[in-house]
């Protein structure tokens, strides 16, 4: 049995529950923001003296700062209208065809892929659908 505090009854926290307000932070972290508090604009200045004066890690991490590397980029990319299941078998064929071809990356096809596999289950979806509508409506006239 759980009592209001979120603790079990023998005083431990119950499931899912660690007994921290939501956002709260270790102790450690709060004693590190505390030391840098005030001092990001002299760490910065230092982080890029030390990438123009050649120091790599300070490079890479001044640049990483500036452009972040992209998580999900635009892929352009020539797909078949799709209507029907059949146009979606022929627009997957275009994508593995693209992927063999080396216009598409793997990880890239595969994204494709799921977006015409979910546009195909859901032509599915409607399909099947209409058809118990027509079913419907076929058995209330008998």
């Amino acid at each position: 049995m759980t009592r209001k505090s979120g603790r079990n009854t023998d005083g431990t926290f119950g499931p899912g529950n660690s007994g921290k307000p939501k956002g709260t932070r270790h102790k450690a972290t709060q004693a590190a923001l505390a030391l840098l508090d005030g001092e990001a604009e002299a760490l910065t200045r230092q982080a890029v003296t030390m990438a123009l004066g050649g120091d790599a890690t300070a490079l890479r991490l001044c640049l990483e700062r500036i452009a972040p590397p992209r998580r999900d980029a635009p892929v352009t990319f020539d797909l078949p209208t799709m209507g029907t299941a059949c146009d979606a078998a022929k627009a997957a064929g275009a994508v593995l065809g693209a992927v063999a071809e080396g216009e598409l990356t793997p990880g890239e096809g595969a994204s494709l892929m799921a977006l015409v596999e979910g546009f195909r289950r859901t032509l599915e979806t409607t399909e099947l659908e209409a058809r118990v509508a027509a079913l419907e409506g076929a058995s209330d006239g008998a």
